[in-house]
């Protein structure tokens, strides 16, 4: 079940500020506040969701496709498309997962190993 006082919800509704570097009326993309790598950007839908399945199970494929879309021009936007990049998503607790809302890390601006994680 999500929770609508997930940390990332709050950002959404704006109770929790955040160093945005995109949004419109269906994404949000802000700066890490301890971030992994130089250039470390979360990306979250702002349809309640818990993970990635939860996301592309249940929500309109062109939600899923925006997201993915703006993810895209994000990178551009970043200058990190030729250089290289990670994109990460968590899901659960095996997978490392700290906030239950669907969310992406863009990483880059050096090279990154998964040690570095």
């Amino acid at each position: 079940m999500y929770d609508e006082n997930n940390i990332f919800s709050k950002i959404i509704k704006g109770e929790i500020p955040c160093d945005k570097v995109y949004e419109d009326k269906n994404v949000l993309f802000f700066n890490d506040i301890n971030p992994m790598a130089k250039i470390h950007v979360l990306g979250i839908p702002k349809t309640p969701c818990l993970d990635f399945s939860d996301f592309v199970i249940k929500c309109d494929p062109k939600i899923v496709a925006d997201f993915f879309k703006k993810t895209e021009s994000i990178i551009n936007q970043l200058g990190i498309r030729n250089s290289g990049y990670k994109i990460i998503s968590n899901s659960g607790i095996n997978g490392g997962q700290e906030v239950p809302h669907f969310h992406i890390h863009i990483l880059g601006g050096e090279k990154i190993s998964f040690k570095d994680l």
